[in-house]
């Protein structure tokens, strides 16, 4: 299964976003029953959300 999981595991409180991956807690409790399309579609957002909208 594909995963961006980096093992550094630390949610942003103001984000509410992994400091690791970029996903949020709760895309990371469901990521096993998503589809693997729908790991794609998150999997393609994550560079732009780990990049903030301050350093875009």
């Amino acid at each position: 299964m594909e995963t961006p999981c980096v093992k550094t595991c630390v949610i942003d409180a103001r984000t509410r976003l992994c400091e690791g991956c970029g996903r949020t807690i709760d895309e990371i409790a469901a990521w096993s029953t998503y589809t693997s399309e729908h790991r794609r579609q998150i999997m393609a957002e994550l560079p732009s959300r780990l990049r903030g909208p301050s350093k875009a």
